[in-house]
């Protein structure tokens, strides 16, 4: 058997596959690595539930923040609290899109091509400082986000299950880095800023590190089939149609007061991150709650405003102060 061939074979089922748990199963497996992750990241509740949220809503997330704040550790932490396969590309100005998805080397003892999988064959993939790499390498993840799978010369190669991208963005160079492009950026669940911590938070961190840094004790608390049975409760989750009209008619406002507005990816991105939130809340259904506590990080970075001093954030806010609930 070939190693393109034992990769397909051991990859994991999808979440289809799987069982759904209880909603109060799938809660407590959020709060078990939640209060895991916290054992290495200080001050970061908010955050680590938004990743989470990502995680079992089938996303991948971009950090964009000043280096230093933590997003790698953030990012392997959540890794490391889940029994998977993690696997970390430190995107620079040379690397090849083959050095992401994988390439075909020719056997000289069997006289064939093999395909060697890249390092986006994991279950949780870390792109750390994705727009240091020209966008042909960043197009490498294009088709491999959208459909969990990646082609190279001609053959299709199935990702493993759950895949998950979690990429983080230096944004205090822009001479040094490329502009995600919007094809891209939309394929992206969430964006994230973490921020400075407050002084309590950085001087608990300051003594949590002096010593050995306790992501080297960090073990895992959840399994890949756990996490298949979570998501598999988030797809569940009853949306009716009042919140569904609710998206649609933020969506609509969004589009009608900026350049670009949310495509209809990223209202199908709103409403399953809110599904995965009221999972987090205990809940089985949505509430119009939901989508107003997901819709900031899910859609802000998908607008593009038409002028003025505008960000897509403001958009987002001017569409919650305005659309009624009904």
């Amino acid at each position: 058997m070939t190693d393109a061939s034992q990769s397909e074979a051991n990859v994991t089922p999808t979440a289809d596959e799987f069982e759904p748990l209880s909603v109060d199963g799938a809660a407590g497996l959020a709060d078990r690595i939640t209060e895991n992750v916290e054992r290495v990241i200080v001050g970061q509740h908010g955050a680590i539930e938004h990743i989470l949220v990502t995680l079992l809503a089938r996303g991948h997330l971009l950090l964009e923040d000043v280096p230093g704040v933590g997003k790698t550790m953030l990012a392997r932490s959540i890794a490391t609290s889940i029994d998977c396969t993690f696997k970390r590309v430190q995107f620079t100005p040379d690397l090849l899109p083959s050095d992401v998805t994988g390439v075909n080397v020719f056997n000289q003892k069997s006289r064939e091509f093999e395909f060697q999988p890249g390092p986006v064959f994991a279950n949780v993939v870390l792109g750390d400082e994705i727009n240091r790499a020209p966008p042909k390498t960043q197009a490498a993840l294009l088709e491999a986000m959208e459909e969990d799978q990646v082609t190279v010369d001609g053959d299709t190669h199935r990702l493993p299950s759950p895949f998950t991208v979690i990429a983080t963005q230096n944004d205090v160079e822009p001479n040094r880095t490329y502009e995600l492009p919007m094809a891209e950026i939309d394929r992206f669940m969430k964006k994230l800023r973490l921020g400075y911590p407050s002084e309590a938070d950085e001087t608990e961190l300051l003594g949590r590190v002096a010593g050995d840094h306790p992501i080297e004790s960090l073990e895992a608390v959840a399994s890949v089939p756990e996490v298949q049975r979570a998501r598999r409760t988030v797809t569940t989750v009853d949306v009716r149609e009042p919140v569904r009209s609710y998206v649609t008619r933020l969506a609509s406002f969004t589009r009608d007061h900026a350049q670009l507005g949310v495509s209809p990816r990223g209202g199908i991105a709103l409403v399953r991150a809110s599904q995965a939130r009221a999972v987090l809340e205990g809940r089985d259904y949505v509430v119009p709650d939901d989508v107003q506590t997901e819709v900031r990080t899910v859609w802000s970075h998908r607008i593009r405003p038409g002028g003025g001093d505008d960000d897509g954030a403001a958009v987002v806010e001017r569409a919650l102060d305005t659309v009624p609930v009904e």
